[in-house]
């Protein structure tokens, strides 16, 4: 009779000598969450009002987001950000992102009360690096951080973000807010570089500590 490979997985968990038990177990405990910031920035890195220069949105580009979302349960907003969103998003029909952004956590980096009721969202308590860095030693997903050019960059400088999505439009805008300004030396690792049908560039970095 063939052998039962569920009970032949168990049988060696059994017999396995207790520290190599413990140490799994140790490893899972250990294993932080990633910070996962995905934008969507011109050639020139210009991040302020994408709208303006994102015109010809693809599959591939949706596969791609629906790809980061899928990992994440949480993301962190900064007020600007919330501001618009909540105004947004709740009437929207945009997928994969409406049902996602509608429906997750959402954390707020604010100093003043939020004065507009949206699901699943909470504002930050306390300073907004170590609230994060808090966050990823709870059990979870991945969190994301979207648009929010300033929680992005000061996650960025404090080194908390874990991995940096792109999607890089072929454009030079020339004026804007800049996402990686006024940051400190960072190192990429690359994970990932592809260029969509309407030739914007998806590219995934790893944030090298």
């Amino acid at each position: 009779m063939a052998s039962n490979p569920r009970l032949s997985d168990e049988s060696c968990k059994m017999n396995a000598p207790m520290s190599s038990v413990q140490d799994s177990r140790q490893s899972e405990v250990l294993q932080v969450r990633k910070v996962v910031a995905y934008e969507l920035v011109s050639l020139d890195g210009v991040a302020e009002s994408p709208d303006g220069f994102f015109t010809d949105w693809d599959d591939a580009m949706d596969a791609n987001l629906g790809a980061v979302i899928a990992a994440q349960d949480s993301v962190i907003l900064g007020r600007r950000t919330y501001d618009e969103w909540a105004e947004f998003w709740p009437d929207s029909e945009i997928e994969p992102f409406a049902t996602f952004i509608n429906g997750v956590t959402k954390y707020v980096a604010t100093s003043m009360p939020l004065d507009r009721e949206w699901a699943n969202t909470t504002d930050v308590d306390g300073e907004l690096v170590e609230f994060v860095r808090d966050l990823r030693n709870q059990p979870g997903a991945d969190i994301g951080v979207h648009a929010s050019i300033s929680v992005a960059q000061a996650l960025l400088a404090a080194g908390v973000v874990d991995e940096l999505r792109l999607v890089i439009a072929p454009t030079i805008v020339g004026s804007g807010r800049r996402l990686l300004d006024r940051l400190p030396a960072i190192r990429l690792e690359p994970i990932r570089s592809t260029t969509s049908p309407t030739g914007y560039l998806l590219v995934d970095y790893r944030i090298v500590r």
